[in-house]
């Protein structure tokens, strides 16, 4: 199809200045988006790509997120004309006009958003934030400039107000009680160990207690929170005793060792079933533990950076040798 061919859109606009950069503000309905924009991927062009390789899950989500009519996208994208836009202002008027070509408009920031755009059959009018007439330079330190100069929210955080929103699910919710609980009960042995809305240096975030937990989920999802804590603060009071006497207690609070202590939590619990009939007490958890630090050394534990299951195979295999009638 020759440029003759193609279909000239008309929207309004407002021009905003920023420093020595002009752009226009405007919106665009999404299918409009889908048919104009386009990206330069740095493993599709090695010459003058600089986007990152796309997620299709992400855009897929975020498709699905349109239909199902869950919400709103407020996020303006933010494109750069192409010599193919033929992009002009009409005169006398706060209009502007373009061609609806496939190479149009690069995308600087909101990639994904506008796959998902193509990918979606509803349709939604977006906010868009247009530069004109930049140099392959220029639209490289931009995005430089927006992806580094913005700050995506803590995982923590999201984590920490999701409830707030009423978006949990059932184990959400638990893992959210479970982990409070520990962070507020006196008696918890995780108490100042907790960060519950950012990371921190030597502090077990909410992002790796509900990771370490979904491990488990299976055992947990029908149990309430207040029955919960009793018997994992036992456990981990266990288990942080013999971790002492290693002189890696500290080493806890490391994600990965959290998630193998978690994750071997059935294997000793039901050791502790057997031998006390389901008295999980600190000392009952110990009567099984204690066996597990006599057969491992402090260098499984400092040494846990690569994943929890080499830890959790470790462990585990302890605990099998430990077994006697």
């Amino acid at each position: 199809m020759t440029d003759a061919e193609l279909e000239q859109l008309d929207y309004t606009f407002s021009l905003i200045i920023q420093g020595r950069y002009r752009f226009l503000s405007l919106t665009i309905p999404s299918d409009v988006l889908a048919d104009t924009c386009f990206v330069t991927t740095r493993f599709d062009d090695q010459e003058e790509g600089f986007q990152r390789r796309l997620d299709e899950r992400r855009a897929r989500e975020i498709a699905d997120y349109i239909d199902n009519g869950f919400g709103t996208i407020p996020n303006a994208l933010i494109l750069s004309a192409q010599p193919e836009a033929q992009l002009e202002i009409k005169k006398g008027r706060r209009a502007l006009q373009f061609l609806r070509h496939p190479k149009a408009f690069l995308v600087l920031d909101g990639q994904h958003r506008v796959w998902g755009y193509k990918l979606a059959k509803s349709q939604l009018r977006v906010p868009v934030i247009i530069y004109q007439n930049l140099s392959r330079k220029e639209e490289t330190r931009l995005f430089i400039d927006i992806n580094t100069k913005q700050r995506p929210v803590p995982s923590e955080l999201l984590l920490d107000i999701k409830h707030l929103a009423d978006l949990e699910q059932d184990t959400d919710q638990l893992k959210r009680e479970l982990y409070d609980l520990f962070n507020s009960e006196p008696e918890s042995v995780l108490l100042g160990l907790l960060s519950p809305a950012e990371k921190s240096k030597g502090k077990i975030t909410r992002t790796t207690f509900s990771a370490a937990l979904s491990i488990i989920e299976d055992i947990i999802k029908d149990r309430d929170a207040e029955e919960l804590f009793p018997v994992f603060n036992a456990y981990l009071s266990a288990m942080y005793s013999g971790m002492e006497r290693l002189g890696v207690d500290a080493s806890i609070t490391t994600p990965n060792v959290f998630k193998a202590i978690i994750a071997l939590f059935p294997d000793v619990a039901s050791k502790v079933k057997d031998r006390f009939s389901g008295r999980y007490s600190i000392d009952n958890f110990a009567d099984v533990t204690d066996e597990i630090f006599e057969r491992t050394t402090k260098s499984r534990f400092t040494t846990a950076g690569k994943g929890y299951k080499p830890l959790l195979d470790h462990l585990a295999l302890a605990l099998t040798k430990s077994f006697s009638f």
